[in-house]
């Protein structure tokens, strides 16, 4: 467990119960492996686990009191009894109305209607964890920044990098002006000229792409607020970040990668950030929307025939 892990959720509420499954699969990759597999178990059966002392979960895990003690802290509770009363909590939600029987877990000769079935459940508890998992106090934070901000830059590359381009769209269409970048060296050539009235959001699934993290790095040094969307919330891009606003971890398949599972997650929050926005600028923002599909609407309309 590192460090950052631990100074970024100090002092936060205990998360609720529907919250839990969602925090270990967020947290699960900064923790030891005699961690994981108590975070595991209490995610993948909070009725047993509930049922448990700090001596039973211990030995059922193969690890020490300590281990789970600790385990339970970096999940957000006070100590192990908290966590038995969530554990408690998720098991009596999870009985009055159970998930489907589906995963997401594809195999090469899955029927199509057996892959839109998984691949739409696992959609939807992308979105529901990144939901239960977002701080809106950080959220709340990055809005007001963006909405007063002179200038606005995203970086992303790969699949975060069309989540980029996407907020970056979306905010032009209100009169911000905004700019994504997915060419390390444009990003950083750009993020030399950002100053305190601006903004700087890196999009990066893992937290450690360095090349969404330099230009990030460069902006935070010369006085920009920054913003971090990413699933790895003690990763390297968010020593450079005012705010982090954490996205769920999916698992990954050989047919389903990561790119897939945290682009979903990620647009969740680019819609947050520009709905937010929006509210927030109302009386510049509805008059831009309408200009804007003014000008896109002879683009839409029917064609006649020659």
């Amino acid at each position: 467990m590192t460090q950052d892990v631990k100074e970024i959720f100090a002092g936060e509420a205990p998360p609720a119960p529907a919250a839990l499954a969602a925090k270990v699969r967020t947290l699960a990759p900064s923790m030891t492996r005699s961690m994981q597999r108590v975070a595991e178990a209490v995610a993948g059966d909070p009725a047993g686990c509930a049922a448990l002392t700090v001596t039973g979960l211990a030995e059922l895990t193969g690890t020490s009191e300590a281990t789970v003690v600790r385990t339970a802290r970096l999940l957000g509770y006070p100590g192990y009894r908290d966590l038995r009363l969530a554990l408690a909590g998720l098991a009596a939600q999870q009985q009055s109305g159970r998930a489907p029987a589906v995963t997401a877990d594809i195999a090469v000769d899955d029927p199509i209607a057996d892959v839109v079935a998984k691949l739409a459940y696992d959609e939807q508890q992308t979105l529901a964890d990144t939901a239960a998992g977002l701080d809106t106090v950080q959220l709340g934070a990055a809005v007001a920044a963006l909405a007063v901000a002179r200038r606005i830059d995203i970086y992303g590359v790969g699949a975060s990098g069309l989540v980029a381009q996407d907020l970056a769209q979306k905010l032009l269409r209100i009169g911000l002006i905004a700019h994504s970048h997915s060419d390390p060296h444009l990003a950083v050539t750009n993020a030399v000229q950002l100053r305190a009235k601006d903004v700087a959001i890196a999009i990066t699934h893992s937290g450690s792409t360095g090349d969404v993290i330099e230009p990030l790095r460069v902006a935070f040094e010369h006085g920009a607020t920054t913003v971090a969307i990413t699933g790895r919330p003690g990763g390297p891009v968010t020593q450079y970040a005012d705010h982090i606003l954490t996205t769920s971890t999916a698992r990954e398949s050989e047919l389903r990668p990561a790119a897939m599972s945290s682009r979903t997650s990620q647009l969740l929050v680019v819609d947050c950030l520009f709905v937010g926005v929006a509210q927030r600028t109302y009386e510049t923002a509805a008059p831009a929307l309408s200009a804007s599909y003014e000008a896109l609407a002879h683009r839409h309309a029917p064609r006649r025939g020659r």
